[in-house]
């Protein structure tokens, strides 16, 4: 039945797995199946549509990949299947577990991805390889531009972070992707968060589709350590300084990822944390392909163990020596705060998320709670200490920012956005003043907000008062 747990299932042999993918995953040092894995890949194997939802770091990956390489060894073509993931760090992840896993049946693997050549992926794609793991927007320009590959055979198609990718953002590129794809096919979801969008696919568009959600109360694993920093909005830059320096000094061989909300902040924190000493890297969309990868590289290898990004590297990456992950600020989406804090305490490792609070994030913070059913505890932090450090990392700051304008940080993206709006028959100038209008009524609105709430404080204090009879 439909989202139930299995019989006890203790070994990858007693999921049907053929014994060569057994060997693989103890030479790889598994030894016994995870829930999401021991519930889902029997269902595959005899080929039924999937959804599964589980925690961050519970093994989801090979509960496709597993099946899918056990389907392609028996009846061996390309393209087989093809796995669409939403950011392009994911996608390079996905692959080296399916290079690894796939190595005894000389596994032929494509990335298409943005940011690389689009000549040598359109060789690739020709050569009809076994798994294509692709992002939907590069994949959508491939099938427009060029037929020298097709897609009507594929066996298999996976939507890794299946909420994020059907959320809206990748309507045009998935509806020009789905075109291509045969009718008879195996469709597997899988992500941490279940949405409203993947319960409908489930009774709409799957046929009788086995679903699998991990039962829990709490949506973030046991093993994190959630906590929070209150503190007034100006001084949250010196509050992150901090708060990584005391986890730097206690814990030397442990890694931090800091993320923020724009790539342009992110930017600036990781030049000011280079200023103030520390050594870091970037990681957002903002940065060619070839940095993104170095940088990412040179994080899991441990050389540099503070990484600065946006929300590219909140899904799926696993980096097994994060120990913290800070967030910057609390993000506008509850379900975002699960998969950034999922970045750390993966398989059973324990770990650490701390998230700065403003006066301004209190609403938010809430909706975080709600969504993970945990109250975050308070962070004790040195005011003195943050106090001493606040015109140091106040200068840091401004000195990036005026760096950052320098160098025309983000001019690229502007000319874009203007060159997109052209094409859709829009004025530039006219787009532009509506999103400024739109973004003075938002900030009346919080102002107005704010006041409400200050006059009902005082109002509920001056009542308390006459209501005390001393």
């Amino acid at each position: 039945m439909d989202g139930e747990c299995c019989r006890p299932l203790r070994t990858f042999k007693d999921l049907k797995l053929n014994t060569w993918l057994t060997d693989q995953c103890k030479t790889m040092g598994l030894t016994a199946p995870t829930l999401v894995q021991i519930n889902c890949i029997p269902p595959i194997l005899e080929g039924k549509d999937c959804i599964g939802c589980a925690k961050t770091g519970s093994g989801k990956t090979l509960a496709f990949a597993l099946p899918i390489l056990q389907k392609l060894s028996e009846d061996p073509y390309g393209i087989f299947a093809l796995i669409l993931t939403p950011t392009r760090e994911l996608a390079f992840q996905i692959a080296d577990q399916f290079r690894v896993f796939g190595k005894p049946i000389a596994l032929k693997d494509c990335i298409i991805v943005g940011g690389m050549d689009m000549m040598i992926q359109g060789k690739e794609l020709a050569q009809s390889p076994h798994v294509v793991i692709s992002t939907p927007g590069r994949l959508a320009d491939h099938l427009e531009s060029c037929n020298t590959f097709s897609l009507k055979r594929i066996k298999f198609l996976v939507l890794d972070e299946a909420d994020r990718l059907l959320e809206g953002h990748f309507n045009e590129q998935l509806k020009t992707i789905f075109e291509a794809l045969p009718k008879k096919r195996q469709t597997l979801l899988f992500s941490a968060t279940m949405t409203q969008t993947l319960e409908e696919l489930r009774n709409i568009a799957m046929t009788n589709p086995y679903f699998w959600s991990e039962p829990a109360e709490v949506a973030t694993v046991e093993e994190l350590d959630q906590r929070y920093v209150l503190m007034p909005s100006h001084v949250r830059d010196a509050y992150l300084v901090h708060v990584v320096k005391n986890f730097v000094e206690k814990s030397p061989k442990g890694s931090v990822i800091i993320f923020t909300s724009t790539c342009k902040s992110c930017q600036i924190l990781s030049m000011a944390f280079k200023s103030l000493g520390f050594e870091t890297t970037a990681l957002h969309s903002m940065i060619s392909q070839r940095l993104r990868l170095a940088a990412l590289a040179s994080f899991k290898s441990n050389n540099v163990k503070i990484m600065i990004a946006t929300d590219v590297a909140s899904r799926g990456l696993d980096i097994p020596q994060v120990e913290l992950v800070i967030n910057y600020n609390v993000p506008s989406v509850a379900k975002d705060y699960v998969h950034r804090v999922g970045r750390t305490a993966r398989a059973g490792r324990g770990g650490m998320a701390v998230t700065l609070v403003t006066q301004y994030d209190i609403n938010l913070i809430h909706a975080v709670e709600n969504l993970i059913n945990t109250k975050l505890t308070l962070l004790e932090t040195k005011e003195k200490e943050v106090l001493n450090i606040l015109t140091q990392v106040a200068v840091a700051m401004r000195e990036a920012e005026i760096r950052l304008d320098e160098i025309d940080f983000g001019e690229k993206r502007m000319i874009n956005k203007r060159k997109k709006l052209i094409l859709e028959g829009k004025d530039p100038e006219k787009e532009e003043r509506k999103k400024q209008l739109r973004k003075k009524l938002k900030e009346k609105n919080q102002r107005r907000k704010q006041k409400l709430r200050q006059k009902e404080k005082i109002k509920s204090k001056q009542t308390s008062k006459s209501k005390d009879p001393t």
